[in-house]
């Protein structure tokens, strides 16, 4: 299968869509954990659709030339969350299951930190590829073929801050940047 390209239309549209099939499991969860850094946005909406605290956990493994070569996966030491202790129904949210490693291993890093306080946790993400070693509770798009997804915020890794500086330089020129 050839590359996935995705538009912000079409990316905030999944992320409704998978929205509504978790609603329509009716599952009621009082607490989301979002894996950082793909996660952070689909986490943050369905925070808001659900009205539903936001956690976040910082995962790294992608590095090297267009962030396509996996390495030795990295949680941050903590949550991030404004909420005194963690909910008890989780929600684990991240764009997509590739290898599947990210999602697989968040269960087990909360469960250690979190464990008191959890009593169930499920998963959620946009796209799930069969490769993945890990089955998402919830997904909008089954991938069989594994295709690699260009997402609409991928820009900003190869966005050059002098050429991005330039163009608001000559803006600057104009009356309607004028303070």
């Amino acid at each position: 299968m050839s590359d996935l390209y995705i538009s912000w239309a079409e990316y905030h549209h999944k992320i409704e869509q998978l929205a509504a099939k978790i609603y329509q499991s009716h599952w009621e969860f009082n607490q989301i954990v979002c894996l950082a850094r793909g996660g952070l946005r689909v986490g943050d909406l369905l925070s808001r659709i659900y009205r539903q605290p936001l956690a976040i956990l910082a995962a790294s493994s992608y590095g090297g030339k267009g962030e396509r070569t996996r390495g030795h996966l990295k949680f941050a030491r903590d949550l991030t969350m404004t909420a005194e202790k963690l909910g008890s129904r989780v929600l684990i949210a991240d764009d997509l299951v590739d290898s599947g490693i990210t999602l697989r291993e968040a269960i087990p890093w909360l469960q250690q930190h979190y464990g008191h306080d959890i009593q169930e946790i499920r998963t959620a993400v946009i796209w799930y590829k069969a490769c993945s070693a890990i089955a998402p509770d919830y997904y909008v798009d089954y991938l069989p073929d594994n295709p690699w997804i260009h997402q609409p915020f991928e820009r900003y890794d190869r966005l050059n801050l002098e050429e991005l500086n330039s163009q608001f330089e000559s803006d600057t020129a104009n009356p309607l940047f004028q303070k």
